[in-house]
């Protein structure tokens, strides 16, 4: 038996699977495109059934690819039984999906989420009424406390057991009810997915959903006329001068905590592998183990792994940050007033989305920009996204801040994070200039495509619900880039003691290609092999600098932090941040973006313009607070 749960974005559909499922949960990606799809095993009674959490769509007409896999599962007959999650407080707009999925005759029962907001707001919903009118059960619920919940889904089994005929039923009443006040938009089984839906089919819709909530719905004028938490909060959040002002606050707010909260975790964790480190190192000596073997051990995989357990608590503070401005509404409006932002620089709203996204990983960020329409907004966000600085970039902040800047590394590293903004902002300004001029000459300019985003009411946030969005983000990246720092970690102690005889230093094979380019960092403050060595392992992947960087300082029992607080100046330091931020793509990225532009001269600009402009960064950067530091 699989249930769908189906609802425009924002409505809690999440809340209520990860409820439903609780840790018996996976995501994977719907066949032939990048969209998730959440998938997990819920309990009613006796009964197990697949539960699958479709990605939030308006409406069941084609669209973006996260909306056509929706209506894809749903058409294709994928689901015994349909839970229609709509938002109690806005119930006229949710109500058009609602009918479309009436029309298909599918069995269909209605989650009424977040009642106590609607409560809140002076909204007396008559479920049962509204059940009548749209002939199939309407659960109250709210998904954040559980309340309802099990009783949808007991519906929903029982809506599937009873098949195909309790869909039918449904879907002709609500076919005879719209075709007596002449607002019907098809029979059941039919519903209008042609490529261009008319605008009179789409009025019709909204019109039989305004009725239906003119009879169910009741205004406690007193209540309503009092703005609400969520009002009073976005006259501030979203004010026309304080919403940027607030933006940066907030960020920087949240930087604050992840060095608060992880900054105390990441000392303890450097002491203790420092400590290990030293253990093995004598255990090893006392068994009479070769040097080599010793060096591996203590230099090799103590190193890589303390490099780890290091930067692990400001993921997991990070993380946790994120998921709290999730889960609060707040993240609704970064990404509204990011709209704002992207229109100064000739772009829409949209493309703000992949930008966000790239703040995870830079490959899901490109990837994301396949639901912009318009060609050279989506080329311009390809070509900006590998500026924004992803979560693989965050060990090396880490790392030299809390060596260097112990007392300011919250500000250090939200530096680093809005200098990666600003330059995304002015290649995205300069390029849709250029490629705008180029459009215009050949005729083939088109107006940015709209933006649309949900806004959901400021609530409390649910600790299991943030818990679990925290834990499952660290696990896969921390998985991740646990594997890829200890592999790259053997393959550096490896090329740096070859040949044999060379101890790890400028002799080894790495030591001589690290410095061939080493020269080129002089003026930036890094010239030495062990900084050019890896930077070049941060090609292949960024979270391999933080491992390679205690591999090539030999780091063993002072740990990695004291031995970059001794190799670089605080000047250096911050000009190495900064050319970790900006230089070329991991390999990951870059194919990325050949797959997605289809070129090879834009994927070999993407290249060379974010290496020619680190290095000058970095440069600047080491110059100016030379003179400034002394």
């Amino acid at each position: 038996m699989v249930i769908a749960l189906v609802g425009n974005p924002n409505c809690g559909k999440s809340v209520i699977f990860n409820a439903l499922t609780h840790s018996h949960q996976h995501v994977g990606n719907w066949p032939g495109v990048t969209v998730d799809i959440a998938q997990g095993v819920a309990r009613s009674g006796d009964i197990e059934v697949d539960l699958v959490d479709l990605p939030g769509t308006y409406s069941l007409s084609p669209g973006p690819p996260d909306e056509t896999v929706a209506r894809q599962f749903i058409l294709e007959g994928n689901a015994d039984a349909i839970i229609n999650v709509v938002d109690a407080t806005n119930l006229e707009r949710h109500l058009y999906l609602t009918l479309q999925l009436l029309e298909l005759g599918v069995p269909t029962v209605v989650a009424l989420n977040m009642m106590d907001e609607a409560r809140r707001m002076g909204l007396d919903i008559d479920v049962q009424a509204l059940s009548q009118e749209l002939r199939v059960p309407v659960v109250p619920t709210v998904a954040t406390t559980g309340e309802g919940l099990k009783r949808v889904l007991k519906q929903a089994v029982e809506l599937a057991a009873a098949g195909e005929a309790a869909g039918n039923e449904a879907g002709e009443a609500v076919s005879r009810a719209g075709e007596s006040d002449g607002s019907a938009p098809g029979r059941p089984g039919t519903l209008q997915v042609e490529a261009t839906v008319s605008e009179e089919n789409a009025v019709r819709r909204y019109e039989r959903a305004a009725a239906i909530v003119a009879a169910t719905v009741h205004v406690d004028e007193e209540s309503a006329g009092a703005k609400s938490l969520t009002q009073r909060i976005d006259a501030i959040v979203l004010h026309r001068w304080l919403a940027f002002p607030v933006f940066a606050a907030v960020m920087a707010a949240m930087f604050g905590f992840t060095f608060t909260l992880g900054g105390p975790l990441s000392d303890m964790a450097a002491e203790l592998m420092g400590r290990v480190g030293g253990a093995l190192a004598r255990g090893l000596e006392m068994v009479g183990a070769p040097e080599l073997l010793t060096s591996f051990v203590v230099d090799g995989i103590a190193g890589g792994v303390g490099a780890v357990l290091e930067f692990a608590p400001p993921v997991f503070a990070l993380f946790l940050a994120i998921s709290l401005l999730e889960d609060s509404g707040y993240m609704a409006r970064a990404a509204t007033i990011s709209d704002r932002f992207m229109a100064m620089l000739g772009l829409s709203g949209r493309a703000c989305i992949p930008m966000i996204l790239g703040f995870g990983c830079n490959v899901t960020g490109i990837l994301a920009t396949r639901a912009l329409d318009n060609r050279r907004e989506r080329l311009v966000s390809i070509l900006i996204n590998p500026l924004v600085s992803c979560a693989a970039r965050l060990p090396v902040y880490v790392l030299f801040a809390t060596a260097l800047f112990p007392r300011y590394r919250a500000l250090v590293v939200f530096s680093v994070y809005a200098l990666g903004v600003a330059l995304a902002a002015g290649m995205a300004k300069l390029l849709s200039m250029w490629l705008l001029r180029q459009e215009s000459r050949a005729g083939e300019a088109t107006a940015p495509s709209a933006f649309l985003m949900e806004l959901p009411p400021y609530r409390m946030p649910s600790a299991s619900t943030v818990l679990r969005a925290t834990w499952i983000r660290c696990y896969d990246f921390l998985t991740r880039a646990g594997t890829i720092i200890v592999m790259g970690v053997a393959i550096m102690w490896v090329l740096t003691n070859v040949p044999p005889g060379s101890d790890g230093g400028e002799g080894s094979l790495m030591g001589f290609i690290g410095g061939l380019i080493a020269p080129l960092f002089r003026p930036a403050g890094f010239g030495t092999w062990q900084a050019a060595s890896a930077l070049i392992t941060g090609f292949f992947a960024k979270e391999m600098i933080a491992g390679s960087l205690g591999v090539l300082y030999g780091s063993g029992e002072t740990g990695v932090s004291a031995a970059l607080a001794a190799a670089f100046t605080p000047a250096a330091a911050y000009a190495f941040i900064v050319m970790s931020m900006a230089y070329v793509p991991c390999v990951a990225t870059v194919a990325a973006i050949r797959r997605e532009t289809g070129s090879t001269g834009w994927t070999v600009f993407a290249v060379v313009y974010q290496l020619v402009l680190a290095w000058m960064l970095a440069v600047v950067a080491y110059q100016t607070l030379s003179l400034i530091w002394g």
